[in-house]
């Protein structure tokens, strides 16, 4: 049995930055706090083999950008050191300061320049952001299974749902040459799942 991962006064400071950071902020179309979804990508990373350093940039993944942009980065990189702040830094397909209301970059480059990115990734980077993959569709797949939200989950979304499916697919394909195993395993029956699904649910729709 490997040594168990030892959690320090770090982590517990990561998280109440991150609680701060994201105070008020929800996840998208749900009333449910967006600490959530950081835990929930926390509690990823450290069970499929995450140190400490993995687990904070997990709670801080978005941090950069969704709240503050590159000097959010830098106060990353004072709080929780270097290798933290490049794996939050990895993790980031836009540095837009959203919290001030800059916009971001259009949403198929900005997702098709995170794709190339990913392919040359290191094993930290990628093991956080298919935590991060992996949580954001189970979230999708368990909402389009409530009757009272079905299909109407992709009005959630920047992108139509063709084109959100059509990411998930591209990013199990990579996850899957970069860090293969159970958890690339996971978004790869989830992406199958929504798409199934999906089309399911819109063809009982239909007139």
């Amino acid at each position: 049995m490997a040594n168990p991962t030892i959690l320090t006064d770090r982590f517990d400071r990561a998280l109440l930055y991150a609680t701060h950071v994201h105070g008020g902020q929800v996840r998208k179309g749900t009333s449910t706090p967006y600490v959530a979804h950081l835990l929930a990508v926390a509690a990823t990373v450290l069970e499929y083999g995450g140190d400490e350093d993995l687990a904070i940039a997990a709670l801080l993944h978005d941090s950069a950008e969704d709240q503050g942009g590159e000097a959010r980065l830098e106060d990353v990189r004072n709080r929780f050191g270097e290798r933290v702040a490049s794996v939050v830094e990895a993790c980031t397909d836009s540095f837009a300061n959203t919290a001030k209301g800059e916009r971001k970059a259009e949403w198929r480059p900005r997702k098709e320049r995170y794709i190339a990115h990913l392919r040359t990734a290191d094993p930290d980077v990628l093991l956080v952001s298919l935590a991060d993959k992996v949580h954001n569709a189970r979230s999708i797949l368990r909402d389009l299974h409530k009757p009272e939200i079905g299909n109407k989950i992709w009005v959630r979304f920047s992108a139509p749902r063709g084109d959100t499916l059509w990411y998930y697919g591209v990013l199990a394909d990579v996850f899957g040459e970069g860090l293969p195993g159970q958890l690339s395993s996971e978004l790869r029956a989830i992406v199958e799942s929504l798409k199934v699904e999906g089309s399911t649910r819109t063809a009982q729709a239909a007139p």
